[in-house]
């Protein structure tokens, strides 16, 4: 873990904790890289599937990936 020191829009931060089920700064900076994270994950899997690269939907593993089992 790196421990640092920022400025940021503490109104915003209320709005992104709602959204986000948060509560202290702490967890929304965790949950917001979760949340970062998962949907670069899910834009690449769409980016594979328009490519039809890979993709063989008798594969349980597949379908399981692409509905994010």
């Amino acid at each position: 873990m790196k421990k640092t020191t920022i400025e940021f829009d503490e109104a915003k931060e209320s709005r992104v904790e709602e959204a986000l089920g948060t509560r202290g700064l702490k967890a929304t900076v965790d949950r917001s890289f979760d949340t970062v994270l998962a949907l670069k994950a899910r834009l690449e899997l769409v980016e594979r599937l328009k490519d039809m690269k890979g993709l063989d939907l008798n594969r349980p593993e597949i379908l399981d990936e692409a509905w994010g089992e």
